[in-house]
């Protein structure tokens, strides 16, 4: 028999995951990196802006005269 190493894993949350030889697992600090660079997005749906110039729906409507 070889002594062959045991593969690394990792906990998360799905349970314990093992690790591809060679590959490094994402350290919290890469997870908060890409957190900070991604795009900002709304909590809460954005209400459309229906007034003035932005109002297409009145842009669509038949003059009555």
């Amino acid at each position: 028999m070889t002594g062959s190493p045991l593969p690394l894993s990792e906990p998360t949350a799905e349970g314990e995951q093992m690790l591809v030889p060679g590959v490094a697992p994402v350290s919290l600090r890469q997870r908060l990196e890409a957190r900070m660079t991604a795009p900002l997005r709304p909590k809460v749906a954005q209400q459309p802006l229906d007034i003035g110039l932005f109002d297409d729906d009145a842009r669509r409507q038949l003059s009555l005269f």
